[in-house]
């Protein structure tokens, strides 16, 4: 129940702020232009300048414009971005350098998979190793260290000079705001395994490749797929600085084109659709995570 009316009190703000006209309508959405000559039907305009036409227009004896409180443009109401949620997906794109909203959510869907997943294969096993062994660690961490602070879209350029314009710079991108963080964070979860365990193993003769196989990783393995999750959401966070450098593509080209064009529904729903994915990516993953380590859900019920 508390998750829900998480969601539902940002939803009833909304709603009050979109359908309740005392609350927050700062505009005038014009009904009948009147004798105003430039206003139009449908137009928005301050509540100032048409209340300066209508009085105006009243002293002229003529024709006042008419009105209702409006929000802004940038603001849809709710039913309007729901709605939109379908006609993304169901309407053709106007424009030919327009894609449909299932082609860019695929476009960055990849980036981000294959951006996530280079810099797990690196380094996640590097992470362990400098949990692990203070060789490893004092070799790498300090680098690491260094170099997570430095902002990943600053090699946008070099990426771009190095690797070409399409996909290969946005996956670097997501590489380098992920990798660094990874090695560091998995490290630390290395380091939390209760050292009985390793003591329990030397003294019965592990060798140091089967301490690490045997006794770490499975220690570690629970904590280390929770970090993952989190870690996956932090290379979602850089998705739209990546796709940013090089050839326009992906959700964020689709958001910047709605924007561009004034489509404030289509931008609401493709900004929540990257939240929607994301969280059923981790709603998806957490299940998993109960079905290949059933022996958590004790540990948490405990």
């Amino acid at each position: 129940m508390m998750g829900i009316m998480s969601f539902a009190i940002p939803l009833l703000i909304w709603s009050l702020v979109s359908y309740v006209p005392f609350i927050w309508h700062p505009d005038v959405r014009i009904s009948d232009p009147g004798s105003v000559s430039y206003f139009r039907t449908d137009m928005l305009v301050n509540k100032e300048l048409f209340a300066k036409e209508t009085a105006t227009a009243r002293a002229a004896g003529k024709a006042p414009p008419q009105g209702e409180a409006a929000n802004p443009i940038y603001l849809p109401a709710p039913h309007q971005v729901l709605q939109a949620f379908y006609t993304a997906f169901t309407t053709e794109p106007v424009r030919r350098d327009e894609k449909w909203l299932h082609e860019s959510l695929w476009s960055s869907i990849q980036v981000i998979f294959w951006g996530f997943f280079i810099s797990s294969v690196i380094g996640v096993p590097l992470g362990i190793l400098a949990g692990t062994y203070g060789v490893v660690s004092k070799l790498t961490e300090p680098f690491v260290e260094f170099f997570r602070y430095l902002p990943a879209p600053a090699f946008g350029a070099l990426a771009v000079a190095i690797l070409g314009i399409y996909a290969a710079p946005k996956i670097a991108i997501i590489f380098i705001g992920t990798f660094f963080q990874q090695v560091l964070v998995v490290a630390n979860t290395t380091r939390k395994l209760d050292p009985s365990l390793l003591e329990a193993a030397l003294t019965l003769g592990a060798k140091r490749i089967s301490l690490l196989f045997r006794v770490v990783i499975p220690g570690i393995i629970t904590h280390l797929y929770k970090d993952m999750r989190i870690l996956l959401g932090w290379a979602w966070t850089y998705l739209i600085v990546a796709e940013l450098i090089g050839t326009s593509s992906g959700i964020t080209w689709f958001i910047t084109q709605q924007a561009r064009y004034k489509n404030f529904p289509n931008v609401y729903a493709a900004i929540m659709m990257i939240g929607i994915l994301g969280l059923s990516t981790d709603l998806m993953l957490a299940w998993l995570g109960r079905r290949i380590f059933p022996w958590e859900r004790g540990v948490v019920k405990a």
